[in-house]
C-alpha cells in the first residue's frame, strides 16, 4: 500500500465517521487518547499506583510523586483517581502549565481554591492568607484539598518545589493529618532525581511511583478492552501477528498504541478491508514515522 492510497482513505474517514464505527460494529471510537472511565485500563504499574496515590490522599498525607514518560496515561490515571475520592477530597485541583514564578504559583492556588477573590490585586503576603483562610475553613467542614501538578519536571527552574514544600505548612496544626491539603507531583521520570535533592520535600513524600510501558501481553488487553469497552472484539479486527507488531512499533507506551491502532482502522475501513495485519500495521506506522513530502 503506498502512502497517497494512504491520505485518500484518510480523507474518506473524515467525510463519513459513523460509516467507520458502522463498518468495525462500534458504538463509539475506542482509541481517542482522553477517553477516561470504562476505558481507563488497570495494568498492573498503574492499578499499583493508583492504589497508592489513593492512599496518600485518603490518610491525608503531605505529598506524593507520579513519575513516567510521556504517553504513558498520567493524566488519565488522575482523572481516574479524581473519580474515585469521596467528597470530604475536595477541592480538587489541578496545575498544568507550572512554569511561572513563586508569586503566580500562590495566586494561580488561591484563584483555584477561592474563585469569589480571582482577579483582585494583591500582593504575596494576602495571597498566602486568604490561601490559609480557604485551607482552615475547609478543615472546619471536614474536608481535605488535593493538587495535582502536572508536568512537574519543570518546577525545579524556578525552585517551585521549595515553594510548594513551604506551602503544605500552611493550616498543618489545625489537620488531623500530616497537612491540610495533599501535594501531588506529576512529571517526567527525571522529577524523581530533582525531587530526591531537595531533602526536606523528598522526606514528605508518603509514595512514589513510577509507571511502566506495557509488555507484550498488556498491550494486547489494553487493545482488547478498548475495543470491547466500544462494543467489538480485538480478535475479529487484528490478528495475533497484526497485535505484536503494535506493541514492537509503540514500545508499549498507550499514547502511541491508541494512534496506531486508530488509524490503522481507519485506513483499513477505508480500503474496505475486514481485517488488519502486520503488513497493515507496518504501512500505516511508516507514513506516520516519514510523512510524505506536500
Amino acid at each position: 500500500m503506498s502512502g497517497c492510497g494512504h491520505e485518500v482513505s484518510i480523507g474518506r474517514q473524515y467525510e463519513s465517521k459513523a460509516m467507520y464505527e458502522k463498518h468495525w460494529q462500534l458504538n463509539e471510537r475506542p482509541f481517542e487518547n482522553r477517553i477516561a472511565g470504562d476505558f481507563y485500563y488497570p495494568a498492573e504499574s498503574h492499578q499499583a499506583a493508583v492504589l497508592k496515590l489513593r492512599y496518600a490522599i485518603e490518610n491525608r498525607r503531605s505529598a506524593a510523586l507520579l513519575c513516567g514518560p510521556g504517553g504513558i496515561g498520567k493524566t488519565l490515571l488522575l482523572d481516574t483517581i479524581a473519580r474515585q475520592l469521596s467528597q470530604e477530597f475536595e477541592p480538587v485541583c489541578r496545575i498544568v502549565f507550572p512554569s511561572m514564578s513563586s508569586e503566580q504559583l500562590v495566586r494561580y492556588i488561591g484563584d483555584q481554591v477561592d474563585e469569589a477573590s480571582q482577579g483582585r490585586p494583591a500582593e504575596m503576603a494576602q495571597d498566602l492568607g486568604r490561601l490559609e483562610k480557604f485551607l482552615q475553613h475547609n478543615l472546619e467542614l471536614g474536608k481535605h484539598a488535593v493538587l495535582f501538578v502536572d508536568e512537574a519536571h519543570l518546577l525545579e527552574r524556578n525552585d517551585l518545589l521549595e515553594t510548594l514544600r513551604l506551602l503544605l505548612n500552611l493550616a498543618a496544626d489545625q489537620a488531623s493529618g500530616e497537612a491540610a491539603w495533599t501535594l501531588v507531583l506529576v512529571g517526567q521520570p527525571m522529577l524523581l532525581s530533582q525531587v530526591e535533592r531537595y531533602h526536606a520535600l523528598d522526606e514528605r513524600l508518603s509514595v512514589k511511583c513510577l509507571l511502566s510501558r506495557f509488555l507484550l501481553d498488556e498491550t494486547t488487553a489494553y487493545i482488547q478492552h478498548r475495543l470491547r469497552k466500544a462494543g467489538a472484539e480485538a480478535e475479529a479486527i487484528f490478528d495475533d501477528p497484526a497485535l505484536e507488531r503494535i506493541h514492537e512499533l509503540t514500545e508499549g507506551v498507550p499514547r502511541r498504541i491508541n494512534r496506531l491502532c486508530d488509524l490503522a482502522m481507519m485506513v483499513a475501513f477505508a480500503e474496505d478491508r475486514d481485517f488488519i495485519t502486520a503488513d497493515v500495521i507496518d504501512s500505516v506506522h511508516g507514513d506516520l514515522a516519514t510523512p510524505n513530502a506536500a
